[in-house]
């Protein structure tokens, strides 16, 4: 069975810190590309930061400098560690993959609406993020 198990959701202050952590199992995590969505406001389910097999990350331009994203292939986890969190970033954060042919990261419409739609092979069902300033 395949599945992601994410955690580290949480309250946090404006300004702090949190790192979120997805546990895979069911398909090849070594060759998979796992990343990270959120949704803020409606109908816009956006790409956070995904990292690729061969270690290639990609940052949306609102979070470069202040989250960042690893791999350990060996626990078939994927982080997200996020800083300077800000109280506009409250959001469901999911982690995704990607593990066959190459999926669609261009995700149109709410999260809740791509996990059910064939953009990628497998999504999380998401750790809440909120702020407690």
């Amino acid at each position: 069975e395949v599945k992601l198990t994410e955690s580290g959701g949480g309250s946090v202050q404006a300004g702090g810190s949190l790192r979120l952590t997805c546990i895979a199992s069911g398909f090849d995590f070594e060759a998979s590309d796992p990343g990270w969505y959120r949704q803020i406001r409606e109908n816009e389910c956006e790409l956070v930061s995904m990292v690729n097999r061969d270690g290639t990350t990609y940052y949306a331009d609102s979070v470069k400098g202040r989250f960042t994203i690893s791999r350990d292939n060996d626990k078939a986890t994927v982080y997200l560690q996020m800083n300077s969190l800000g109280p506009d970033e409250t959001a469901v954060y999911y982690c995704v993959e990607d593990y066959g042919v190459g999926g669609n990261w261009n995700v149109k419409g709410p999260c809740s609406d791509a996990r059910t739609q064939n953009y990628l092979d497998e999504w999380g069902q998401g750790t809440l993020v909120t702020d407690s300033s």
